[in-house]
């Protein structure tokens, strides 16, 4: 049985658009991409005022498993 990588990359890490190689096999990763040809949405955690926590991603080319974090600047803009 083939076993599931799982990833988590941390968006506060990130310089420029939101885009991302994936961690296994190197496809781009863009969230302008709504289009699903590169990675389908598989999970989306809140907090309890609904902003975003996490959102869990799979890549269509090798199968990873990614959990993107670091929602929570968005808090604190939705705040000020």
């Amino acid at each position: 049985m083939k076993q599931l990588s799982v990833y988590r990359i941390n968006l506060n890490d990130m310089d420029g658009d939101g885009s991302f190689p994936c961690p296994s096999c190197g496809i781009l990763i863009s969230p302008d991409d709504v289009s699903e040809e590169t990675y389908k949405i598989i999970d989306m955690e809140t907090y309890e005022d609904g902003t975003l926590k996490t959102l869990s991603l799979m890549c269509k080319k090798c199968g990873a498993k990614i959990v993107l974090e670091g929602f929570e600047i968005l808090r604190t803009l939705e705040n000020s």
